[in-house]
């Protein structure tokens, strides 16, 4: 569905009425260049995308592109249009789990369309930001709202980078602490959570800049400062998710050789025990045979004796597996 639609002329909004009358004025000659309107859709029907389709007049691959859906993150441009796929991320706090959505983003002469898919991807900040805290970066034009998109996933990148290393620190003081409780199947889950991660960052870090650079689609200097920007703070986190799926490998194989060396004492353990209650099983086998020319066979202090002789072997034996460090 649309859920919101407005005119942007000198970085203020206006309201919007038929799509292709509000675009076929905000072409005439001598109107500004850097006057458009964004539409934004919210998981549209074949219906009402056909609608934007045609009132916009979209170029037919970024139109293809947005029926198949779950595309790879990229920035395209072609024929003067520009087409953008970001996916964006959300932290679940209960589950430690990383929720991924997709946005997408349509520029051409004068108008912007996004769309989004899914809970995980939030729109409705980034058109409020840049209406209230960056009208200055309106008036450069529809290109100012594929920055305020990126800018904003970037952001939510770094935050859900924050979320991450605290989960992984709170799992390496574990395994190196000496509890190791953390389950084998927590750390392989955040490793999991660390690769979708880097599968949603990685890919914009090439189209980032290339909208930085003066030969790219912006031709704003003013822009491409602000998309620099944005691709160093992508950088940044890149850098960290690297550092992450590195010392989860570590940890991951730490925490298993702590359990090979737990097994390994428990074995000990239970070894131990086995040859402790093996002696007197001995014993008592030997004693209780009925053989009528047994030594001591009627002894009256035969039994004792036995007793004596089991109780003394294995308090000795336990002696022998305390010093090695097997009880």
């Amino acid at each position: 569905m649309i859920v919101d639609q407005a005119v942007y002329r000198s970085g203020d909004r206006h309201p919007c009425g038929d799509l292709s009358d509000e675009l076929a004025a905000l072409r005439e000659p001598g109107r500004p260049d850097a006057d458009f309107l964004w539409v934004g859709l919210k998981d549209p029907g074949p219906g009402e995308f056909d609608l934007v389709r045609r009132e916009l007049q979209l170029h037919p691959l970024a139109v293809e592109d947005v029926l198949h859906g779950n595309q790879r993150a990229k920035v395209e441009s072609y024929d003067g249009t520009v087409f953008a796929v970001v996916k964006t991320l959300r932290y679940v706090e209960a589950t430690s789990d990383i929720e991924t959505g997709e946005v997408m983003a349509i520029i051409g002469d004068h108008f912007v369309v996004t769309l989004r898919h899914g809970d995980a991807a939030p729109l409705h900040s980034v058109r409020a930001r840049l209406e209230q805290h960056e009208q200055q970066l309106l008036r450069e034009g529809p290109l100012a709202v594929l920055h305020g998109l990126l800018d904003k996933v970037v952001d939510t990148y770094r935050e859900i980078d924050d979320e991450v290393g605290q989960d992984l620190q709170a799992i390496e003081m574990d395994v190196f602490g000496g509890g190791n409780r953390t389950d084998s199947s927590t750390i392989y889950r955040l490793k999991r959570e660390v690769l979708e991660f880097r599968r949603a960052a990685l890919p914009l870090r090439g189209p980032l800049l290339e909208l930085s650079e003066p030969d790219g689609p912006v031709t704003s200097p003013e822009l491409q400062l602000h998309f620099r920007d944005v691709a160093d703070h992508l950088d940044t986190t890149l850098a960290s998710i690297d550092s992450y799926d590195a010392l989860l490998t570590d940890v991951l194989s730490a925490h298993l050789s702590q359990i090979g060396v737990q097994q390994n004492a428990d074995m000990r353990q239970i070894s131990a025990w086995a040859a402790m209650i093996a002696v007197p099983t001995l014993i008592a086998g030997v004693y209780g045979m009925n053989f009528d020319h047994m030594p001591e066979l009627h002894w009256v202090l035969g039994y004792p004796l036995a007793v004596l002789l089991m109780v003394v072997a294995v308090l000795l034996l336990r002696r022998s597996f305390k010093r090695s460090g097997w009880l």
